[in-house]
């Protein structure tokens, strides 16, 4: 096991690449193809559910105790609720995000003939008009509306126009890497992650390397609606690893410059053991590393063990500020993760008696039990 080399440029170029790619929960179909397209370059064998979750395998030197890394390639998004009377368009989220960083949005209304452009308002978008109460209006999805850049002043127009309750509306991403590696973009949540891992298995396919267990690779596409790993995870996966984000923020204890490790989220502890291995692989390798519990958040773990996967589970995030909005991370976070990633699919079973799903006491681990600590005076 050693600690891979992850190539920056690689990283960066996909994650824009993906980023250009729409994929709100729901309409994911061109990422993908993207994805697959990636898989094949690599020369990774895959495979594709019905609904387009993808699961490809890295061949290790045995078929039990296989272990799989998950990300998610489903963001937040909007759709189309109402056609308004003035000509505009009333919207739902997608996804679970606040309506104030819809506000001012460049968008894309997606419709059975064609798609449309437009721009994301308040229902008071003009000081000039209505002085003060821009200012006072109520923030919520409500009060928002979508004026798009055709000719169109009434509802009758806008059905012309083929526009129809249900037409997905996306957003500019608006990607962004600064020259001393801070990325800016909507979305970085999880298309980030995604880039991480497919970084991460470049460098482990270009350096020929030999992998002790079958590794599967999920890309599932319904996580930011809560559903994404519910029937994406293949019954003999005995281990798993989650790539997603981390929130940055004053009461958080996440990192936008190394790997966080999610100790518990909304759904609650993570596998003791599983995080122990991970967080003694970053530090025997000189990764940066932080550990952090999250109250309002789940991942891709949460729905695989609530849809009855009996496998261990960890959360492996790079960090994000402004996460669900205007998004911001640093390529060392991402780095830091592909190589993580990296050293872990190389690394040995946690428990080779996890094989079995069912099996005696022996092998079983033990947790630290009424330690005592000692301290000098």
């Amino acid at each position: 096991m050693k600690k891979l080399l992850i190539d920056e440029k690689f990283l960066e170029q996909t994650l824009i690449e993906l980023l250009h790619i729409h994929s709100p929960s729901g309409y994911t179909d061109q990422v993908v193809h993207y994805v697959c397209q990636m898989l094949h370059q690599l020369h990774i064998p895959y495979n594709v559910t019905r609904r387009g979750a993808i699961r490809a395998t890295l061949p290790g030197q045995r078929d039990t105790c296989d272990r799989a890394i998950l990300a998610h390639l489903d963001t937040l998004g909007a759709m189309v609720r109402k056609l308004k009377t003035n000509g505009r368009l009333g919207l739902a989220p997608v996804g679970t995000w606040p309506s104030r960083f819809a506000e001012g949005a460049r968008v894309t209304v997606f419709t059975d003939k064609g798609s449309w452009r437009g721009t994301v308002l308040p229902l008071k978008a003009s000081g000039h008009t209505y002085g003060n109460e821009v200012n006072e209006q109520h923030t919520d999805w409500d009060c928002l509306e979508v004026r798009l850049d055709i000719r169109v002043s009434d509802e009758q127009e806008l059905f012309d126009a083929a526009i129809q309750v249900g037409d997905f509306v996306v957003f500019d991403t608006l990607p962004e890497i600064a020259p001393n590696g801070f990325i800016n973009a909507r979305h970085l949540d999880d298309k980030a992650g995604v880039a991480a891992l497919l970084a991460a298995v470049q460098s482990l396919v270009s350096s020929n390397i030999n992998l002790p267990v079958d590794c599967h690779l999920i890309f599932t596409i319904f996580e930011e609606v809560g559903s994404g790993a519910s029937s994406a995870v293949y019954g003999g996966v005995t281990e798993m690893v989650v790539i997603d984000s981390a929130p940055v923020a004053p009461p958080q204890n996440a990192t936008e410059y190394g790997v966080t490790i999610g100790m518990m989220d909304q759904t609650g502890p993570f596998d003791y053991h599983l995080i122990r291995k991970l967080t003694d692989l970053c530090r025997q390798n000189k990764i940066e590393i932080h550990k952090d519990v999250f109250k309002f958040y789940r991942s891709d773990s949460a729905s695989a063990i609530e849809a009855g996967s009996d496998t261990r589970t960890a959360l492996v995030c790079f960090g994000v500020d402004g996460s669900h909005g205007f998004e911001r991370t640093h390529i060392s976070s991402l780095k830091a993760v592909a190589e993580l990633i990296s050293l872990y699919i190389q690394s040995e079973p946690t428990f080779t008696r996890d094989k079995d799903e069912v099996s005696s006491l022996s092998g079983f681990p033990h947790q630290p039990e009424r330690d005592v600590i000692k301290i000098k005076t």
